[in-house]
């Protein structure tokens, strides 16, 4: 009955998605949805880009092991980038009226730093569909008994039917539903696994020393991590694209702004659901927990769950696992093909773009499985990706938009020697010292040089000028 339910949940977002193709005339329309979004379907799009199977499931089996300060960077970072988006960044990047933040750095420092951005920002995708192809393929895996690779390559053709389809407008429309799904069942999941492990005061107050604290002990390398976890979400997902579409998809520029805000709100809220659900299943069935945490919760709910409550929760798991997973997919796909593809075509029609974007989403989702089938811890997943644009991009778009004499020069500068830093560190460097916070620092300092030692490779004259990028941004 269960298996038949999750067939059945999937043909229903496969037809939402064909539905939704009926609005989809032009490549703005598949990436942005035709900047068309009220706010209620912006905010509940904003909060599923962050609401996946690393909330679900990784997130909340790090949780189970070392308490708040196990998930700082996700749910809190992740809710603190979209808190930030709404502050700083919806505003200038709304009036920009582009598609990619690959055409923002075309816009502000030429063709080059297009390209290089593009490279840089297209792999950081890769972890994070590939997290979520890895949670779905648990999911089969549980349901149906399939190996685990056979679950991911079934994940893998799903995701990719919904998303080539539908594009952005198949994303926003089921994004809503799903998200009025993942709360119902969540908030019936926890109530139901509290009442069995004697209720929420008597399990919190038996916790051990510590395991609520949102503040790291004041030592050295403690601190070091607690920064280093806000960061890598909380700042390295702020120039990543699904963001930037999901928030330039609003029908204007106030619901752009409030549609991050609200979103915001929902997940970090939303978020502490499951990370409770899988502490109570750990108290009540810790036989089920000695093994694999991520898959607490899907073990629990099947073995000691009501056929309604399995519903629910599945229900919720697949909801959240597939919007993340085909805004993940459209999003490196649209850079690849706005921004190294398009380049390369003289004068193209709006229905050869949109080919090439969905060609791209091809592209994207056959690499994505491909690592998803030699990695499969999610959390790690996601928080690789984000390391990479934090030390590589979240710079140089600070730069492009607030500081009126940053150049092409420093905008290569900051990319790569982030880059190398952060690599360096993460495989030679001690392990009390978090890469990204070096990398980062680097970063900054390769922008700020490159305004004083310029290349002339790199400054190519850009598609427009600093002050064809609103005043109020700079």
């Amino acid at each position: 009955m269960l298996g038949l339910f999750v067939i059945l949940y999937i043909v229903v977002t496969i037809l939402i998605g064909a539905f939704a193709s009926r609005y989809v005339n032009s490549s703005q329309d598949y990436v942005l949805a035709g900047r068309r979004l009220p706010l209620v379907l912006a905010s509940s799009a904003l909060f599923a880009t962050w609401f996946g199977s690393e909330t679900l499931m990784g997130a909340s089996s790090k949780f189970v092991d070392g308490g708040i300060l196990a998930v700082i960077e996700d749910p809190f970072g992740a809710a603190l980038c979209l808190f930030l988006v709404g502050i700083f960044f919806a505003r200038p990047l709304y009036r920009m009226n582009i598609l990619t933040f690959g055409d923002l750095y075309k816009n502000r420092f030429g063709r080059k730093v297009e390209f290089l951005s593009a490279l840089f920002m297209i792999p950081s995708y890769f972890g994070w569909i590939a997290a979520q192809l890895v949670a779905m393929g648990i999911v089969i895996h549980s349901l149906f008994g399939f190996d685990m690779y056979v679950g991911i390559l079934l994940a893998s053709v799903v995701v990719l039917v919904y998303t080539y389809i539908g594009g952005m407008w198949a994303i926003s429309i089921t994004d809503f539903l799903q998200t009025i799904l993942i709360i119902v069942g969540l908030l019936v999941l926890v109530w139901d696994l509290q009442g069995k492990a004697g209720g929420f005061q008597t399990v919190i107050a038996t916790a051990k020393p510590g395991f609520f604290s949102f503040f790291p002990p004041l030592k050295t390398e403690a601190v070091l991590a607690y920064i280093a976890a806000w960061m890598t979400i909380g700042l390295g997902s702020i120039p990543q694209q699904d963001i930037f579409q999901r928030v330039m998809s609003s029908k204007s520029e106030k619901v752009a702004v409030y549609s991050s805000f609200l979103g915001g709100g929902m997940y970090l809220t939303v978020a502490f659901l499951p990370l409770l659900a899988g502490y109570f299943a750990r108290r009540v069935y810790p036989e089920i927990a000695a093994g694999d945490n991520q898959m607490i919760l899907p073990h629990v709910v099947l073995v000691h769950s009501t056929l309604f409550i399995q519903i629910l929760f599945f229900g919720a798991l697949l909801s959240a696992i597939l919007s993340t997973a085909s805004g993940a997919i459209l999003a490196p796909a649209s850079v690849l093909g706005e921004n190294l593809i398009r380049p390369t075509l003289k004068n193209p029609s709006e229905r050869l773009l949109l080919r090439v974007m969905r060609f791209s989403v091809l592209i994207v989702t056959i690499v994505s499985t491909g690592m998803a089938l030699s990695e499969t811890n999610i959390y790690q997943l996601v928080a690789d990706s984000s390391s990479i644009s934090l030390v590589s991009l979240f710079v140089p778009l600070v730069a492009a938009i607030f500081w009126k004499e940053a150049n092409a020069t420093g905008a290569v500068y900051a990319m790569f020697s982030g880059m190398i830093v952060w690599l360096g560190l993460k495989y030679f460097g001690p392990e009390w010292l978090p890469p990204t916070i070096p990398a980062l620092g680097v970063s900054f300092l390769g922008q700020f040089l490159g305004r004083y030692i310029k290349i002339s490779l790199f400054e190519s004259e850009p598609e427009l000028s600093g002050d064809s990028i609103p005043s109020g941004s700079l």
